[in-house]
C-alpha cells in the first residue's frame, strides 16, 4: 500500500479525474441501458439506479462479502445533508425496482464492445474464433424458483436437490470474453438456448460446438445468419451420412450428405430435406471415447485437414471459463444468493458482467506482457482487481490511472508457464460417488 500512498501524494493536486468504473463501464453506457429499459431514476434517491447497477456487478465480484459490505467497500451510496445514509432494507427494494432488464442490456452492450476491441486482430484464417458451451447454476429450493426454473430429472422418481438454471454461452476462444448468453429454466435444453444465440453470431467467424449440439436445424440456421458464420462440431457415433466427394487419398477428408429429421422439419419448414457438410476424420485411436471426426461448414480447400483437426482442440480451453466463474468468483458456493426469479436473473447478469470485466483486464495485461490471455492467472488477477476496486473507492480520483498501470505491472508476475503437451489422448472418466446420497425430496 505504501506505493499507492506515494502515488496519492504525487497526484494530490492533479486535475485529472478518472474513476475506475467510468473507465471500463462509462456512465453513458449505464444510462443507455437504463433508458432502453425505462429504469432510469426519475427522482433523487440515496441509492439511484446507476449505483444499483454497480452494486449488482460488485455482488458478482465479491461473493465472500455481505451485500451491505459490498455497498460500503465500493462507496456506492449517497447521503443527505445530515450524513444519514441508506438503511439495509433499502437495498433489496432498490434491486427490485431495477429488475434484471438493465443488466441484460448492459451486458449486451459491453460484451459486443469488449470482444470487438480485444479479438478483432486475433483470428484464424481471418475468422474470429468462438465456442458454444453450457453450464448450470443452482438456486435456493423455494416454490417460486422450483416452479420457474424446475429440477433436472434423473428418472421418474429422482431429480436434483435444487432448482437448476441452465445457461448456454457464446464465448471467444482466444480471450474467453463472453459474447452472448441465453439462460432460463432447466426444462429447456442447451440446443434450444443455443438457437437463441443465432441472431448475435458475428460474420466472418468460426464457432466450435460440443457434440451434444449436433442438430441440422441449429447448424443450417447458424450458417444462414451471415453466410460467413461457420461452425464445427464432433460427429456423433450414430450419425448417418452418405459420402458425396472424397477430398484426399486416405479417405479422411470428405463431403457428406445427411438427412434432416422429420422432427426438425416440423420445427422449421424452411429446412431442406438433406444437407451437406465437410467431414474430417482423425486417425484410428485405441481409446473407445476418442473423437472420431469433425463436421464443419468450412468446405473451402484453403482450410487443410490438419488445421481443422488442430483448431478444434482450442475449444477445450473454454470449459475453464465456467470453472473460473464457479470456483474463483463464486468460491464454490452451492447456491446463488438471490431467492426470487427476478433476483436470480439479475444476479447472473451481474456475475457475467463482472467476469467479463476481469477477462478484459487480463486481456490488456496479456497484450502488455506479450503473451496469450490464457497464460494470465485468473485467480491472481481477480484478487488484485478486487483489492484495487476497494482502494480506488477511497483514493484521489487523479491517482487511479497510475494505480491501474501499477496493478498491471504487478499482475505480469502471475504469468503462467506454457502448458505442457498432453502425454496421453483425452478420455472420458465415469462420474460417480461411492457414498449414498440422501434426498430431502424423498419421504
Amino acid at each position: 500500500m505504501l506505493a499507492h500512498w506515494l502515488i496519492d501524494v504525487d497526484d494530490f493536486a492533479s486535475p485529472e479525474s478518472l474513476a475506475l468504473f467510468q473507465k471500463e463501464l462509462p456512465l453513458e453506457w449505464i444510462n443507455q441501458a437504463l433508458d432502453e429499459t425505462n429504469k432510469a431514476s426519475m427522482r433523487r434517491r440515496k441509492l439511484p439506479a446507476e449505483l444499483v447497477v454497480w452494486l449488482v456487478v460488485g455482488i458478482g465480484l465479491y461473493r465472500d462479502r455481505p451485500i451491505t459490505d459490498v455497498l460500503d467497500k465500493l462507496d456506492l451510496k449517497l447521503s443527505n445533508s445530515l450524513g444519514e445514509s441508506i438503511a439495509p432494507s433499502a437495498i433489496p427494494q432498490a434491486r427490485k425496482r431495477l429488475t434484471a432488464k438493465p443488466l441484460e442490456a448492459l451486458f449486451s452492450l459491453t460484451a459486443e464492445h469488449w470482444t470487438g476491441a480485444e479479438d478483432n486482430k486475433d483470428t484464424w484464417y481471418g475468422l474470429r474464433l468462438f465456442s458454444v458451451d453450457g453450464t448450470q447454476f443452482r438456486t435456493h429450493d423455494t416454490s417460486p424458483l422450483a416452479e420457474h426454473f424446475h429440477y433436472v430429472k434423473h428418472s421418474k422418481t429422482r431429480h436434483t436437490e435444487y432448482p437448476i438454471v441452465r445457461l448456454c454461452a457464446l464465448c471467444s476462444l482466444r480471450s474467453r470474453l463472453l459474447y452472448n448468453v441465453a439462460f432460463g429454466p432447466s426444462s429447456t435444453g442447451e440446443v434450444n438456448y443455443a438457437k437463441q444465440l443465432i441472431p448475435s453470431v458475428p460474420a466472418n467467424s468460426l464457432t466450435i460446438f460440443d457434440r451434444c449440439y449436433l442438430s441440422a436445424e441449429l447448424m443450417i440456421n447458424w450458417s444462414r445468419q451471415h453466410g460467413s458464420s461457420h461452425w464445427m462440431t464432433p460427429i456423433k457415433s450414430n450419425t448417418q451420412y452418405e459420402v458425396i466427394e472424397q477430398l484426399d487419398e486416405e479417405g479422411r477428408d470428405l463431403i457428406v450428405e445427411m438427412s434432416v429429421s422429420q422432427h426438425a422439419l416440423r420445427q422449421d419448414p424452411s429446412l431442406p430435406e438433406k444437407w451437406q457438410a465437410r467431414l474430417v476424420l482423425y486417425p484410428e485411436q485405441e481409446q473407445p471415447n476418442h473423437i472420431k471426426g469433425l463436421l464443419t461448414s468450412l468446405t473451402d480447400s484453403q482450410y487443410s485437414l490438419q488445421s481443422l483437426l488442430d483448431v478444434y482442440f482450442e475449444r477445450w480451453e473454454v470449459e475453464n471459463s465456467y470453472g473460473e466463474i464457479k470456483h474463483d468468483m463464486l468460491e464454490d458456493e452451492v447456491l446463488l444468493r438471490s431467492q426470487s426469479v427476478e433476483g436470480v436473473e439479475q444476479e447472473i447478469w451481474g456475475i457475467l458482467i463482472a467476469y467479463n470485466l476481469v477477462r478484459l483486464e487480463i486481456s490488456r495485461i496479456a497484450k502488455e506482457a506479450g503473451v496469450s490471455p490464457l497464460r494470465i492467472s485468473f485467480m491472481m488477477a481477480l484478487r488484485d482487481i478486487q483489492d484495487e476496486l476497494m482502494w480506488c473507492a477511497i483514493a484521489s480520483p487523479g491517482s487511479i490511472p497510475k494505480k491501474l498501470r501499477a496493478m498491471r505491472e504487478r499482475v505480469k508476475r502471475y504469468i503462467l508457464p506454457e502448458r505442457k503437451k498432453r502425454p496421453k489422448s483425452r478420455t472420458v472418466r465415469i462420474s460417480k460417488t461411492r457414498y449414498p446420497v440422501r434426498s430431502k425430496h424423498l419421504k
